[in-house]
């Protein structure tokens, strides 16, 4: 047993945690859990925990569907609920997942991440990610279809004073960092009823298991006080869409790979040819980082949201922006993708944003002339006129790019591609098939 498993146990005791919750993801990015108690954990830890493949979204098929969990004693945390005596019931651990013969299964989205990490450390990289997780605050998700209703009527930066919630973002911030998953800043964003949390960098995996961690606190402290919370990409025809502004940097060592001083924009050759690797392969890796119908309205039709495959310095039109806050600072050297959203699997996101940056820096992909315009109010004809690419603007768009793409296919692996495939192209057809209330409206009469 290693140090990690005996702190674990130790802490289990001494705390006297009833049960630990181990948690993992479906392809799709739904969290799953299955609780154990302290008497279990420590064979877990050499065993797992045996489960039904074949019940979870993309896993096994049903002659295949003994499937393990093993728990990763690294993502260990107490939650922060306590019981009535005061003492912690529960904790969690984050787990990989294993076929019986002992190897990880290629259904298990932390080890697509794990994968693509492997691939950046052969090149001498470490992969920080540090996300701007948007996302709404309503009174109901029981809308019967219709619109929900805001929590507040606030807009950007509004100090909250007659919110439904008004301790809200203090109290989810509390509990994320109880869980050791430290914020940078929170506030409230543009349109009524959306917040803004903003983590603080870490390691791509690491950062992948703070998102799903991230998406339960804010839902369960939205219950405890009184609202519920979403993250669906666009909710709101009216407002704007939720976000997660996703900003990368490649270490090596102690060092910014991304930062050069003698550059114009103290963008390293390594950070342009990352970018570059980005934009290039936007559109193929544009259903993972927007993998919902609803995606791509706010895609097209969300403010600031970006529509081409442009990088710009701090125009946040482009699809990739470098941030000038401080740009002598060597360590905030970082780029910033736009495109992806707030109900995205962060795993394979974060997996094929990097993959596609490190194809660029391999094969040397040369940057193009920054965009300064604001990208987002050109139409189609003025942007293909000045040289720039445009995004999908549907998920059956960005699904036909993926079918056509090496470097997806390679990325997630045979598996994962093609059950990713098959899911969001039965999607696809189960949204064509609906009659909207927009068509009943305007055609019933004829």
């Amino acid at each position: 047993m290693n140090r990690q498993q005996e702190f674990v146990l130790q802490t289990m005791e001494e705390r006297d945690i009833r049960f630990v919750r181990l948690w993992f993801t479906d392809i799709l990015g739904t969290l799953k859990s299955v609780a154990v108690a302290p008497a279990e954990l420590e064979g877990s830890f050499s065993d797992g925990i045996g489960f039904d493949g074949s019940a979870i979204e993309g896993f096994s098929r049903i002659s295949e569907a003994d499937t393990i969990a093993l728990p990763d004693p690294s993502t260990f945390q107490v939650m922060p609920w306590l019981t009535d005596d005061g003492k912690p019931h529960t904790a969690r651990m984050f787990c990989d997942i294993m076929n019986p013969d002992g190897q990880p299964s290629w259904a298990d989205p932390r080890h697509v991440m794990r994968r693509q990490m492997s691939a950046a450390a052969d090149e001498g990289f470490t992969c920080y990610v540090h996300p701007e997780i948007e996302f709404f605050l309503v009174k109901s998700l029981d809308t019967d279809g219709q619109p929900p209703v805001p929590a507040d009527r606030g807009g950007y930066f509004d100090q909250a004073v007659h919110n439904a919630a008004p301790d809200f973002r203090r109290k989810a911030i509390e509990a994320l960092e109880e869980m050791g998953i430290e914020v940078e800043y929170s506030h409230h964003e543009t349109a009524p009823g959306q917040q803004e949390i903003d983590l603080r960098y870490a390691n791509a995996l690491t950062m992948a298991d703070n998102v799903m961690t991230h998406r339960y606190l804010i839902k369960q402290v939205a219950v405890q006080n009184g609202v519920r919370a979403t993250f669906m990409p666009k909710p709101f025809y009216e407002h704007a869409g939720s976000a997660m502004h996703t900003h990368m940097s490649l270490f090596e060592g102690d060092d910014n790979a991304f930062h050069d001083p003698d550059d114009e924009f103290k963008m390293s050759a390594t950070a342009k040819a990352f970018v570059a690797g980005i934009l290039e392969h936007a559109n193929e890796i544009s259903a993972v980082t927007n993998q919902w119908v609803n995606s791509y309205k706010r895609l097209q039709f969300g403010d600031e949201a970006p529509t081409a495959a442009t990088w710009g310095i701090a125009n946040r039109s482009a699809m990739v922006r470098v941030p000038m806050f401080t740009p002598a600072k060597e360590v905030s050297r970082r780029v910033e993708i736009r495109t992806v959203d707030s109900a995205c699997n962060p795993y394979l996101a974060f997996s094929v944003l990097l993959a596609a940056g490190l194809k660029g820096i391999r094969e040397g992909y040369e940057l193009p002339a920054p965009a300064e315009d604001n990208v987002t109010e050109l139409t189609r004809r003025e942007r293909r006129a000045m040289g720039y690419k445009d995004l999908p603007v549907s998920l059956e768009m960005a699904l036909r790019e993926m079918e056509r793409s090496e470097l997806v296919a390679e990325t997630l692996g045979e598996h994962v591609f093609e059950f990713f495939l098959r899911n969001k192209w039965r999607e696809v057809r189960e949204y064509r098939s609906q009659i909207t209330p927009w068509e009943l409206r305007s055609n019933l009469d004829y």
